[in-house]
């Protein structure tokens, strides 16, 4: 199993491979860390992003896929929504295991809570969708970068650094510090970004035989969730400096998606929404959508 060195990545990763080896007695799974351009070097500036295949997402799993296609590892493990619309050629997703709560969460220093945020609260994030949506929902608030690993974030918080910041929750529940304080926020503030909370196990597509032990970790309703979310991503050909949301539950055979959009240097994106009675006509469904987000 192939997979980035985080603690985040380490964590969620190594709980993948343990259920595996359950589901497949007599399996080991060998964990192999591999560094990604990411990593290494970090985010790219929007105009750089525009220039790479894969967009800056790319540089998350570059070298990942890499491994994959020339066999020094069978499948990698990832952070859903780390993965560009558009996967390498010749590589698929073998699994969606079951969803962890897509939403974020608000972490605040004591004593302060979201209902008490207002203009000149100093929030951290780096994410264009986060902060979007926290101007809109409290106007003057103080936007300031966010940056390093779970830890070393909550250590800054703790040092006054800034007031509050807003992360996956999903991240601080496998790294074990649900202990946390925290809010988990509503998704009619904060849409979460595509595939949040989820994970991906991507294989060769030839190498069937992986993809069926992979295979076995498939949620059947976490992968047409995700589907749906990483669709509207692709048609929104989101990834290279546009802010995106998506977030799509299951609505008896149908599938209810909540999205955001917003072009390239805007103050404000756009919600909509709507619900895909027949999953087949999902690609559709999403162009649509898609067109009424990006209209103007």
């Amino acid at each position: 199993m192939g997979t980035r060195g985080s603690p985040l990545a380490l964590a969620q990763s190594g709980a993948a491979a343990r259920q595996l080896e359950k589901l497949n007695p007599g399996l080991t799974v060998e964990t192999v860390v591999i560094k990604t351009s990411g990593d290494l070097f970090g985010a790219p500036s929007p105009e750089k992003a525009k220039l790479l295949p894969q967009g800056a997402k790319g540089l998350w799993i570059k070298e990942l896929e890499e491994a994959l296609l020339d066999g020094r590892v069978d499948f990698a493990t990832h952070s859903c929504k780390d993965l560009p619309a558009v996967l390498a050629a010749g590589l698929s997703i073998a699994a969606y295991p079951e969803r962890e709560d897509p939403r974020d969460a608000f972490v605040a220093r004591p004593g302060l809570d979201w209902n008490e945020v207002k203009a000149g609260t100093r929030i951290a994030t780096s994410s264009l969708r986060r902060q979007l949506m926290l101007s809109a929902a409290k106007p003057g608030v103080a936007l300031l970068p966010l940056r390093g690993n779970v830890d070393t974030r909550l250590r800054k918080l703790a040092e006054g650094e800034y007031d509050a910041m807003v992360i996956a929750l999903a991240g601080l529940r496998r790294i074990g510090r649900a202990d946390v304080p925290h809010e988990a926020m509503d998704v009619k503030v904060m849409l979460p970004a595509p595939a949040q909370g989820a994970l991906a196990l991507e294989v060769k597509t030839d190498r069937r035989d992986i993809a069926a032990i992979v295979g076995r970790l498939d949620h059947q309703a976490t992968r047409r969730c995700v589907e749906f979310e990483r669709a509207f991503l692709a048609a929104v050909g989101g990834g290279c400096g546009s802010p995106v949301a998506a977030y799509a539950q299951l609505r008896g055979e149908g599938v209810n998606l909540e999205a955001f959009y917003a072009h390239e240097g805007e103050k404000a994106g756009k919600r909509v929404a709507g619900l895909c009675a027949d999953p087949a006509r999902r690609e559709a469904f999403v162009m649509d959508l898609a067109a009424q987000a990006k209209a103007r």
